[in-house]
């Protein structure tokens, strides 16, 4: 039997027991029907890549059958989250037939937002009540960052390949955040999409931990058999143990994924009635989150919980309690049984791998002198400086890891600032939001206090890794999803208001 095959045959065992286990939860927040529709438009598609033997023919039947399901579907965004991480993000060429040397690059994420996202878009942008684009300040600092990205690009590229970039741009990053920003108006949206992107974390989680406990990356071989040329394919390993990465291309990113997953669930399972349900589904995240062990995430969700608990109620004495608790770990795990390994992989404290610390701290250090010659607009040729050549690795590549780093070198400060820009004024709306609910079981406190930890943990996380694969197109998502609820929350503040003068001024 082929290996993708086999691949897939413990891929659909494993997929089974994960939607079997979370059928009983996720209809305390959704309809079963959604559930079952979804799960199975899952199976079908996974199927039929595993079956295709070519990414065309995957492409093609992938259309045709999104379309037909976006139809019956109530919330996009949540199919788009259920579908997102369905193979990996492997780009292939759209020929140009001669006329030019290729239209544009596509993988099965964009086929999902073009498919799904472009139609959401353009009916949101019919509807009276949905807010224009450009209305809000996110928006504008979003779409200069777009303008400057895409003129920039001008400097090192034809005109062609920029308009090719443009398009990207849309696709990738205006769409999911568009959708999100507009098409969750409710909680009960927000359930939905959240769920939907929690339910697949558990996927992913189990997919991970199969992959490091068989040392076996499952999806590599399907790749080839849909005759995708992908760089990152790569058997990485720490600590003599595989980092597992599933679809996500790279184990920090499925890192980075499993930490967005634990901050949505910290609102999800707040629904979920049976604590036993709540329990395991946070104990199946914890594994996917250890399993491609990539330190850089385990910050980042250890900040989101931090933030978290910080927001909540008796903050100090749960900080405190967390504290004690990580303090007494660390004697507990040198007298356990491969207690060690795992104190040589924790971040700060480990030995393993300490060369990947300095890399990112020279890093830093010469990026910021490349910095300084452009700083406003960044350069098109920086890597071919001494201080950035001297950063080569074994691979032959200049790996920037740091997406701010990355945006400080290709559109300068300017367009750091603009990046930083929008999610600054995202956390200051979130906050904003938090604290004009003083109830703190209160659900709409509860999702505001969820999507400010996880956008927080998010631009931790990115510090350790640059915007590769799906990592931009979840954060231009959760962004998304939080200028919705702080519409939402302005929503309220207003028709409170009117309620109560309607109630006042009515004949006793």
């Amino acid at each position: 039997m082929p290996e993708h095959l086999r691949a897939l045959v413990v891929i659909l065992l494993v997929a089974s027991v994960v939607f079997f286990m979370a059928r009983r939860p996720a209809a305390d927040l959704i309809a079963v029907a959604d559930f079952k529709r979804r799960r199975n438009l899952w199976f079908t598609l996974t199927l039929m890549a595993f079956f295709a033997h070519s990414f065309w023919v995957y492409a093609a039947a992938a259309t045709v059958i999104l379309l037909v399901a976006r139809r019956r579907e109530h919330n996009p965004l949540a199919l788009f989250f259920m579908l997102l991480f369905l193979i990996p993000p492997a780009m292939t060429e759209i020929p140009g037939f001669g006329v030019i040397n290729y239209l544009f690059d596509i993988n099965h994420q964009r086929v999902l937002t073009l498919c799904v996202l472009l139609p959401a878009a353009l009916v949101l942008s019919r509807q009276s009540e949905s807010v224009r684009f450009g209305r809000l300040l996110p928006d504008k600092l979003l779409l200069a960052s777009l303008v400057l990205t895409s003129v920039l690009a001008l400097r090192e590229t034809t005109v062609t390949d920029t308009l090719r970039q443009v398009l990207s741009l849309y696709i990738d990053v205006f769409l999911p955040y568009y959708v999100a920003s507009r098409g969750l108006r409710e909680l009960n949206d927000f359930k939905d999409a959240m769920l939907a992107f929690v339910l697949v974390g558990f996927l992913l989680a189990l997919l991970g931990v199969a992959e490091y406990v068989r040392h076996w990356l499952l999806y590599n071989a399907l790749l080839d058999a849909l005759g995708l040329q992908w760089d990152m394919k790569a058997y990485l390993s720490r600590g003599g143990s595989l980092r597992a990465s599933v679809t996500t291309g790279q184990a920090i990113v499925l890192g980075y994924v499993m930490a967005v997953a634990v901050g949505l669930f910290l609102f999800v399972q707040h629904f979920v009635q049976r604590p036993a349900h709540r329990y395991l589904g946070a104990l199946l995240l914890a594994a996917g989150l250890f399993a491609p062990l990539s330190r850089g995430p385990w910050i980042g969700a250890g900040v989101i919980v931090v933030v978290f608990i910080a927001l909540g109620r008796h903050a100090v004495s749960r900080l405190a309690l967390l504290a004690l608790a990580g303090v007494l770990s660390i004697p507990l795990l040198s007298v356990m049984p491969g207690g060690d390994k795992i104190l040589d992989l924790l971040p700060f404290i480990g030995k393993v791998d300490t060369e990947n610390i300095t890399y990112r701290q020279r890093l830093l250090d010469n990026s910021w002198i490349v910095i300084q010659r452009n700083p406003l607009f960044g350069s098109f040729d920086y890597r071919s400086t001494p201080e950035m050549q001297s950063m080569i690795q074994g691979e032959g590549i200049i790996d920037i890891v740091n997406t701010y780093v990355g945006l400080a070198l290709r559109i300068g400060l300017v367009g750091l600032g603009l990046f930083l820009g929008f999610f600054a004024c995202i956390l200051l709306g979130i906050y904003r939001a938090v604290r004009a609910v003083s109830d703190n079981a209160d659900p709409y406190r509860l999702l505001g206090r969820v999507l400010l930890a996880t956008l927080l943990g998010i631009l931790v996380t990115i510090f350790t890794v640059s915007s590769i694969t799906v990592i931009p197109i979840v954060y231009w998502s959760i962004a998304g999803l939080s200028v919705a609820y702080i519409q939402m929350m302005r929503r309220q503040a207003i028709e409170e208001p009117r309620q109560v003068t309607t109630i006042s001024l009515q004949p006793r």
